[in-house]
């Protein structure tokens, strides 16, 4: 899960996508990188850290030009810690192209054997971005064969790409002096929309992960991008679209709608904040149909992707919804924190309990989820700490069991504190009086009814389900060797390799 934007327009993009990526700083705060072109020269800036820190001001008056793209980067593929796989990536044939991709290639492993073997491309890094670039590059390269580069061969490279590549991706590319590519993987697992805003410059067209970044820059939504669709923006911000694959179909991930989003968003047609409204409402009802409602004194969010959730299971046991945690803006979202040493140290940074809210009460504390159960233990022996006298915990999403692959951080089993565990040996780890979870189908049948054109959705990590059906378990298996071989930011920092895609000079 990363956050990506690009835009064409009559005006520099820099500032336009600074902005951008800081509406979409909530889906990846690892690394940020932006890159422009003026006429067909491109200038990249990428580091690791925060928007704010990876780029100062010298470092946008180094990003001239009216086209760009950027990427704030959550790593799910490679390694957490290299500069060197913070997005865009690069390549230089043909015509130079430059990428930013939210999501994750089930068969990357593969794809990197065969472009060395069969395609000759070599690849420097363990991101499965850089596998993608030249899988583009590659395909690009042989539609564009003897012929002018226009929309069509443009999206004959996509269709032939969406033939290669397996997993999940929306992708923002840009083709140096010819313009701006956008598209998304046949099942529309993450999401990607774009929109349109006339200035006294010309007409400007974005591209984003979100609507948040389309709307909070001044853009109005003009929609989705189709799962399997391709849309190409040239240089007069003319938008041409075409389907690019054979049997598209929509599955977005339903984690989007658990936590990932921001809750003013829309993705698919779907409120983020109506979606998390409906799962407090069918988490009520499970609440009710698990313990007495008089039991609880007073309902309590988790902050911050639960407070939709949590006002509404309040007002349908007809509970005081109060305020009891404070937290501190200033530290990084926990769940997409790498590093369990560095997820565990935050807690108490992050979330600070008031104690006339908890003493001598029960407190039903609701999360959006729970996914490795450390956060959620720290928080009710909080609770405890501050008063209370018992604490009980919903999560308004089901228990999360299986690995997941499209691009969250959640790829190995023994991480998952549900998995081949029942919800009683999970309660007694979290210390919690009472664990009441969300009902699997009763979450995609309130999502779904907001949107009645979406028959399923990618929920693997809770049913077990891959809709893109080529997933193993020896993938799960070579995912899991991955994660455990990469290196500490010490051993990183230690490591001498090519900067091939730019200097990462912070200023």
């Amino acid at each position: 899960m990363c956050g990506i934007v690009g835009v064409i327009s009559h005006a520099p993009v820099n500032q336009l996508i600074y902005d951008a990526l800081l509406l979409l700083q909530h889906r990846g705060q690892d690394a940020a990188g932006i890159v422009t072109m003026q006429g067909t020269k491109c200038f990249m800036h990428k580091a690791r850290g925060m928007v704010r820190d990876v780029f100062r001001t010298r470092n946008m008056r180094g990003l001239p030009g009216d086209v760009g793209l950027g990427q704030v980067r959550y790593p799910t593929a490679g390694n957490a810690y290299s500069e060197e796989e913070a997005q865009p990536f690069y390549v230089n044939a043909p015509f130079g192209i430059v990428l930013v991709h939210n999501g994750n290639l089930t068969n990357a492993l593969a794809l990197k054997q065969e472009l060395v073997d069969v395609d000759r491309r070599h690849i420097n890094t363990e991101s499965d971005t850089e596998v993608l670039i030249n899988v583009l590059a590659h395909e690009l390269a042989r539609a564009a064969r003897d012929k002018t580069l226009n929309p069509e061969v443009i999206f004959e490279a996509v269709a032939a790409v969406h033939k290669r590549i397996k997993g999940s991706y929306a992708v923002v590319a840009l083709i140096a002096g010819y313009g701006l590519l956008a598209f998304r993987d046949p099942f529309g697992i993450r999401p990607l929309v774009f929109g349109e805003a006339v200035t006294p410059e010309g007409r400007t067209v974005m591209v984003g992960s979100e609507t948040v970044a389309i709307e909070g820059t001044g853009h109005a939504v003009t929609r989705d991008v189709a799962p399997g669709e391709a849309i190409f923006i040239d240089l007069e911000g003319t938008v041409h679209s075409q389907q690019c694959a054979e049997s598209p179909t929509l599955n977005p991930c339903m984690f989007e709608f658990v936590y990932l989003a921001r809750p003013d968003s829309v993705i698919d047609g779907i409120s983020v904040y109506q979606a998390r409204l409906n799962m407090g409402e069918t988490l009520a009802q499970r609440v009710i149909s698990t313990m007495p409602p008089n039991e609880i004194d007073v309902v309590i969010p988790i902050p911050e992707s639960s407070r939709p959730s949590a006002m509404q299971l309040a007002q349908k046991l007809g509970k005081p919804y109060r305020e009891g945690f404070v937290k501190n803006r200033y530290v990084g979202r926990t769940f997409i924190m790498p590093g369990q040493g560095v997820r565990k140290k935050s807690v108490r940074q992050k979330l600070n309990a008031i104690g006339v809210e908890f003493k001598g009460r029960n407190v039903l504390l609701v999360d959006d989820s729970i996914v490795r159960g450390n956060t959620s233990k720290e928080i009710v022996q909080m609770a405890r700490e501050a008063g209370a006298r018992k604490v009980y915990l919903a999560s308004a999403a089901p228990p999360v069991r299986f690995p997941n692959v499209y691009g969250i951080d959640m790829p190995t089993r023994e991480e998952l504190i549900a998995h081949d565990r029942t919800i009683e040996e999970v309660r007694e780890y979290i210390g919690a009086d009472a664990l009441i979870y969300q009902d699997v189908d009763a979450m995609k049948r309130v999502v779904r009814t907001l949107n009645e054109g979406i028959n399923t959705f990618e929920a693997s990590c809770f049913d077990g389900l891959y809709i893109t059906g080529e997933v193993t378990a020896a993938d799960f298996t070579a995912m899991e060797q991955q994660r455990r071989s990469q290196g500490t930011e010490e051993e990183e920092a230690n490591r001498s390799r090519l900067a091939l895609q730019s200097a990462t000079e912070q200023a």
